[in-house]
């Protein structure tokens, strides 16, 4: 499991850092927000750890910004006791709140009992997504329909469409896909994934030279758009 912590109080990083190695996580860490959100848009992490208060921008500013483009759990740390403050961020995305001070052996906690909530969501809700552009992704049955009618993906490219459709919006790299898709000890070319691309355009794209669904950002990866018409 990979976390991202994002907190400028680098003693409180510290401390949590060990603390969740020791319990078996990999520890990304920022300590102003213009970090924290480019390591998040260049990066896939299961859940993120982000104080409010940062210096360029704020856990709110961010929370507002990574919910655009994913759903992964957000637990906010914060001095702030006002009630109000804390349904904004709510109503903005966090999954949890902890306020400070706090014990680390808490956090550590909140984390597990988030990535387990999120866990079950997943389970429960993942056998069939349809999106609105009428592409479903079946994963009970490994099969990826458009308009009810079936798409002969290869198992690569099933899984490299499923890992971005879980995140609409989210702009994956090519190593982060091949990661994904082959794991960390692949040691071929990750421009592979550019050839897989190409293949599952052809085969779910209206127009595979002007694709609307696996959208190209340039200099960084793909993304899925949830909303182009098949």
């Amino acid at each position: 499991m990979r976390i991202l912590l994002v907190d400028d109080e680098k003693h409180i990083v510290m401390v949590l850092k060990e603390y969740l190695q020791k319990e078996g996580y990999t520890v990304t860490t920022a300590h102003n927000g213009v970090v924290a959100l480019e390591l998040f848009k260049q990066n896939s992490y299961d859940l993120i750890v982000l104080d409010l208060m940062l210096p360029g921008l704020s856990g709110e500013e961010i929370c507002k910004e990574i919910r655009k483009r994913s759903a992964v759990p957000i637990i906010m740390l914060t001095a702030k006791v006002d009630e109000d403050e804390r349904l904004e961020g709510f109503t903005l995305g966090a999954d949890d709140y902890i306020s400070k001070p706090f014990s680390p052996r808490e956090v550590v906690a909140r984390i597990k009992a988030v990535l387990r909530r999120a866990g079950s969501e997943v389970a429960s809700l993942a056998d069939v997504i349809t999106y609105d552009n009428g592409l479903t992704i079946d994963n009970t049955r490994h099969e990826v329909r458009i308009n009810n009618e079936g798409v002969p993906l290869t198992a690569t490219e099933f899984k490299i469409l499923g890992a971005m459709a879980r995140n609409p919006g989210r702009v994956y790299s090519r190593s982060q896909l091949v990661n994904l898709v082959q794991g960390y000890d692949f040691s071929g070319d990750d421009r592979v994934i550019d050839a897989h691309i190409k293949k599952i355009r052809q085969k779910i794209e209206r127009n595979s030279s002007d694709p609307k669904i696996v959208v190209t950002v340039y200099g960084v990866g793909y993304k899925f758009n949830q909303e182009a018409e098949t």
